[in-house]
């Protein structure tokens, strides 16, 4: 069984490996120097990377080498920092902190900070193709691609966060608030899951669990956002509190009540773990994420 202190160590080992790459990623572009600049600032600045370390912990499940998951890893971090560059913007969310810095666009302007954006996610799929780990076959990173491409697009990320923007001043349904959140940020936790269980090749079965354990963790984890928006530390959060009332959001606590939005956080958990028991995995840290994330307080 995985303590506390070893899951502290696993997920420090986690973050500074991917937090090595991510920078030389950037570096070995021929691009001009204020794009890789804007790209880098925004791409180490920090974060939880819950999204690496599900990969990592996926893999580990099936006691798999985790290096077979770093492009992967790199890969979704890259998507992620882009879809906050571009929420922070004027036009969208208009915010000046991320991560207790400055947003991109208040130091580089909201031009580079698009482009950067762009850059990030298109970069992205580059870094998953270029894969040279001997053990992911051609066929594998195809796979890879279109999952990423899926849960950021359309269909995943963007569309969830389109949703979310014309949710806005609006009365929403529980329904309607769960479709916004199962895209917005569920998809991209998801493809962490399915990218480590895909990775690892794991039966039909192994990934239909799985696959539902991150549907139900990845609701969890935003219902534990909006709690934190409102009970949250700002200096913890890296960012201000109260956001999502002052731009007249749904959110859990809104449309349920507090209490209500803690039980259900207990509820998405509870079953997250159980779909972890019948996927027959070593899940000892997947397990400890799904602690982590009920009880995270940034």
């Amino acid at each position: 069984m995985v303590n506390g202190v070893e899951f502290q160590a696993y997920t420090a080992g986690v973050k500074a490996r991917i937090e090595k790459e991510l920078p030389l990623i950037v570096t070995k572009l021929s691009s001009p120097p204020a794009l890789l600049e804007a790209m880098n600032y925004s791409l180490t600045a920090g974060g939880k990377r819950i999204r690496p370390l599900l990969i990592f912990a996926t893999l580990r499940a099936f006691e798999k080498e985790e290096e077979m998951g770093v492009p992967a890893a790199c890969a979704v971090e890259m998507i992620h920092t882009y879809s906050l560059i571009h929420d922070d913007l004027p036009s969208m969310d208009d915010d000046d902190l991320r991560r207790g810095k400055p947003t991109n666009h208040k130091v580089f302007g909201e031009a580079m900070a698009i482009l950067a954006g762009d850059a990030l996610l298109t970069n992205s799929f580059q870094v998953l193709t270029e894969a040279a780990h001997p053990d992911v076959s051609d066929s594998t990173k195809l796979k890879l691609v279109l999952e990423l491409a899926k849960a950021a697009g359309a269909e995943g990320m963007v569309g969830g966060q389109a949703a979310d923007m014309e949710g806005e001043q609006k009365a929403l349904s529980l329904e309607e608030l769960e479709y916004i959140h199962k895209n917005k940020t569920g998809k991209l936790l998801s493809f962490c899951v399915r990218a480590g269980a895909i990775l690892a090749d794991a039966s039909k079965e192994q990934l239909e669990h799985l696959h539902q354990f991150s549907v139900h963790l990845g609701l969890a984890f935003q219902i534990r956002d909006d709690i934190l928006d409102i009970e949250g530390n700002e200096e913890q959060l890296g960012k201000p509190v109260g956001s999502d009332t002052e731009n007249e959001k749904t959110t859990y606590p809104a449309l349920l009540g507090m209490e209500e939005a803690k039980r259900k956080l207990r509820f998405h958990i509870d079953q997250a773990k159980q779909c972890l028991w019948d996927a027959n995995v070593q899940h000892e840290v997947l397990e400890k994420i799904c602690t982590y994330i009920e009880e995270r307080e940034s």
